[in-house]
């Protein structure tokens, strides 16, 4: 087992940086600091800090339904990455939990 944190940050799926969404820079600059993995969730439906509820319809086109962007890493790796995402100027809601990783079965 290793030591790790959950790096979880949330944004909106039509936000853009860089020419490209938000969510696909932040995937792709964390590979680019060699962070292991990522992934990119969208919600069905969700409310910030506005409290305003954003809800998937079946005819809704994307644009305003959050997106929870996350990490499993060091906390080193996920230092850079805050900071890299800061240095872009952004300004992102994110959160850090430890968790335990590991694999199951032989491999």
């Amino acid at each position: 087992m290793h030591d790790c944190v959950y790096l979880q940050f949330f944004v909106i799926e039509s936000q853009r940086h860089d020419g490209q969404p938000l969510y696909q820079w932040l995937l792709r600059e964390a590979s680019a600091l060699g962070l292991p993995g990522g992934s990119a969730f969208r919600a069905i439906a969700g409310f910030g800090r506005h409290h305003v509820l954003h809800e998937a319809h079946f005819y809704e086109l994307a644009g305003e339904l959050p997106m929870e962007v996350a990490f499993v890493a060091s906390r080193g790796e996920t230092d850079r990455l805050i900071a890299h995402v800061a240095q872009a100027g952004l300004s992102l809601r994110h959160y850090r939990m430890a968790v335990e990783a590991g694999t199951t079965g032989g491999g």
